[in-house]
């Protein structure tokens, strides 16, 4: 059975690059990649720079069973959608974690997994913005002085400075590298 990897995005305002290139990656490498948002049916989500990508399934209702990974892109719609603060999408980084499997999370998006309380003990390295450090506080999590950090099923990282090599350790994390 061929990996696959579900790819949260916000309603609007996701950074387009971070998902097309984690589709182009992922299926290079042979994994699946599944496009899941929380709009209804039918609808498409739209990019900050304009690509739209219509969710192939309501993350309100997903697990992380059938999937190898979860990876939650960034982008300003992270904030202003308040993703952090979203309750399906909190249990679903937990169900992920509990179920060990990898969770990648980068810029903006690293406040969910924080708030996913799956960090306690962990490196976290997160962009430098005090309401994250906060989070990471509160959480117990460890914060990191490095761009990307990938501790126990968790990869983080600061921005989308060096995507390329956060998107390869995904791809190494899930075992299909």
């Amino acid at each position: 059975m061929p990996m696959k990897a579900m790819i949260i995005i916000p309603p609007r305002d996701f950074r387009d690059e971070t998902v097309s290139l984690a589709m182009l990656l992922l299926g290079k490498w042979g994994v699946r990649p599944v496009i899941a948002s929380y709009l209804g049916e039918g609808k498409s989500c739209i990019g900050a720079h304009g690509a739209t990508y219509k969710p192939e399934i309501n993350a309100t209702k997903a697990t992380s069973e059938g999937f190898d990974a979860l990876l939650i892109v960034d982008g300003p719609g992270v904030e202003s959608y308040k993703l952090s603060d979203f309750r399906p999408l909190v249990e679903l980084v937990k169900d992920f974690i509990n179920h060990k499997k990898v969770v990648a999370a980068l810029g903006d998006s690293v406040k969910v997994v924080a708030r996913a309380n799956v960090i306690t003990d962990r490196k976290v390295a997160a962009p430098s913005d005090d309401e994250v450090s906060r989070m990471i506080r509160i959480y117990r999590g460890k914060e990191s002085k490095n761009e990307m950090e990938f501790d126990k099923f968790l990869l983080t990282a600061k921005g989308n400075g060096h995507l390329e090599q956060f998107l390869d350790a995904l791809i190494e994390g899930m075992g299909a590298k």
